[in-house]
């Protein structure tokens, strides 16, 4: 992946940030049509813009009917962040959402991505009930709204951003123009 890669040649460290991309969808998660109703969309040439940009990635990606609320899903990664290989679970959403389809916004689909992924069933269904991340994830969508977050991915740093899948190439020339450190044996 072009994080992993940047990660390689680049001292960086990336940190995922929560945005309210369609804060508005209903738990049980709605159409792509009606979510898109009156706005001029092409669902298949998104679809297959978003699976070329995948496949170049190496990433699984299929075709989706159906968006859901990922607020829930968002509060889970804040936890898993906190936990000892934690990351995994940001992995486990995306093929549950992008590759299954799966209602991200439903909590026991939720406890079973966690459970696939090997982290705390138990832990994992206390944070969804008592909402331990909301405050962490209110923090991330309001820092997103200040500066100016309008689609993801975003990638972020430096008091600059870039906005969208963009080919590592862009991403490498943004890190270069921001002063970010090569690691050594990377020309630095």
């Amino acid at each position: 992946m072009r994080i992993e890669k940047l990660r390689q040649k680049f001292d960086i460290e990336v940190k995922w940030v929560n945005f309210p991309l369609h804060p508005e969808t209903p738990q049980e998660g709605m159409t792509l049509e009606a979510l898109f109703a009156g706005r001029n969309y092409d669902l298949e040439a998104s679809y297959r813009r978003m699976k070329g940009l995948m496949d170049e990635e190496g990433l699984d990606y299929s075709r989706r009917t159906h968006t859901y609320n990922s607020r829930l899903a968002q509060e889970l990664g804040a936890w898993a962040d906190t936990l000892e290989g934690g990351e995994v679970l940001h992995d486990a959403l995306y093929r549950a959402y992008f590759v299954d389809g799966a209602n991200i916004g439903d909590e026991e689909t939720l406890l079973g991505i966690v459970e696939a992924a090997g982290l705390p069933v138990g832990e994992a269904r206390k944070v969804l009930g008592e909402r331990r991340f909301r405050d962490a994830v209110d923090k991330d969508w309001a820092r997103s709204r200040e500066i100016g977050v309008s689609g993801v991915p975003t990638f972020a740093a430096g008091g600059y951003g870039v906005v969208g899948a963009q080919p590592y190439e862009t991403l490498e020339k943004f890190l270069t123009e921001i002063g970010a450190e090569l690691r050594a044996g990377n020309g630095g």
